[in-house]
């Protein structure tokens, strides 16, 4: 089977996926009307099994019955609010809108490899599950596919979430943890009461000291710290009474995330004697890889490496991540992210997809979907 030329089937119809899927909004936990989208698109197919779960995924399963079980997943979140337009530029070449690469054009094909499957009445020799999942996001905090592990985790054998550009693959993951602190003081007036507390001084002095923090190393291990999002205060005369911070660290050695959870649990209790109350919220939580089978991780990023070189005519770079990988990482079950497009300005209002590249991308789906279902 011919899958590049396969694809010229199935382009125009990527395309107006694209376009259909990009202009519904969907900030992480606001899912709900993208996931009413793909539902109808899988039941037009006649997929009458498939629903959609309580974490907001879309879910169904194709193949004949098995006990073992790979999963395929495109996130259906974005990083952006509801307030940035989602305008939708096709300049003949690429496709500009927010969101598009991440990670609209690897559901849509995803969502078309499936259509390939059902229409052509190919016989999946063992369980296939698709998910368009929810909260992949910031603090979605994986909760799609957390709900996917809680549900069906005792037969999944691997996972490959399609999420980036085919030059490279993810399969080690980055864990992270993430913190809401919010510093309360006495505050007061400016000149009246100069030498309260102020809220943002005591936040300014965690930031201080989360800076200062020499990260711990492992082998070749990254690991990173970073205060995101600061607000507070009333007015520029007013001793702050309330600031608050987004922080967080991340690791891809899970020695090292614990390393830096005691690092900033200390700073934390430091700071509280610097204002009348401190609040710290974990708000997010990503894990780290745990007890996996290498040999077998790196069997299955050989494989998905060399599908993604043989379509995207290209060298595929192996990197560390923070995707939906992280969850089956942490539970031992190898599994790879996946890319399947060339595009770039990911997370910004910028980005781009460059429409020829979909393509490789159906290809590369498809070749490890049939391979996965023992076909290929």
């Amino acid at each position: 089977m011919d899958l590049l030329k396969l694809s010229e089937n199935y382009y125009e119809e990527m395309l107006e996926l694209i376009h259909d899927i990009c202009i519904i909004p969907a900030p992480s936990g606001f899912e709900e009307e993208r996931a009413e989208f793909i539902l109808k698109y899988l039941k037009d197919l006649g997929i009458d099994h498939a629903y959609i779960d309580e974490a907001k995924n879309v879910v169904c399963t194709l193949g004949k019955p098995s006990d073992d079980i790979s999963v395929f997943m495109a996130h259906t979140d974005i990083v952006f609010p509801f307030e940035v337009p989602l305008d939708y530029v096709d300049d003949g070449e690429k496709i500009h809108c927010p969101g598009i690469i991440d990670d609209v054009a690897c559901l849509a094909i995803m969502l078309v490899c499936i259509k390939h499957i059902v229409e052509s009445g190919i016989q999946l020799n063992r369980t296939i599950l698709f998910v368009a999942n929810a909260c992949e996001e910031g603090l979605g905090n994986l909760k799609g596919c957390r709900q996917i592990f809680k549900d069906y985790g005792d037969r999944i054998k691997n996972m490959f979430t399609f999420d980036g550009d085919y030059h490279h693959v993810v399969d080690d993951s980055v864990g992270s943890h993430r913190y809401e602190v919010t510093a309360i003081t006495e505050g007061g007036h400016s000149f009246g009461a100069f030498g309260n507390q102020n809220a943002i001084n005591v936040l300014a002095g965690i930031i201080t000291e989360i800076y200062k923090i020499e990260v711990p190393k492992k082998g070749n291990s990254k690991t990173t710290y970073n205060v995101g999002i600061i607000s507070g205060g009333t007015s520029v005369n007013t001793i702050a009474q309330n600031a608050t911070m987004l922080c967080e660290y991340r690791s891809d050695h899970v020695e090292c995330l614990a390393i830096m959870k005691q690092k900033y649990a200390e700073i934390f209790e430091h700071a509280k004697k610097n204002c009348r109350e401190l609040k710290v919220e974990l708000v997010g939580d990503r894990p780290c890889a745990e007890n996996m089978d290498m040999e077998q991780l790196k069997a299955l990023s050989d494989f998905v490496c060399s599908v993604q070189a043989k379509y995207g005519n290209c060298e595929v770079e192996r990197k560390s991540g923070s995707t939906d990988a992280n969850i089956p990482h942490s539970l031992g079950i190898p599994a790879i992210c996946v890319g399947v497009y060339i595009g770039g300005g990911a997370h910004t209002t910028e980005e781009w997809l460059l429409k020829q590249s979909l393509k490789p991308g159906f290809a590369i789906g498809m070749e490890l979907i049939l391979t996965e279902g023992k076909i290929f």
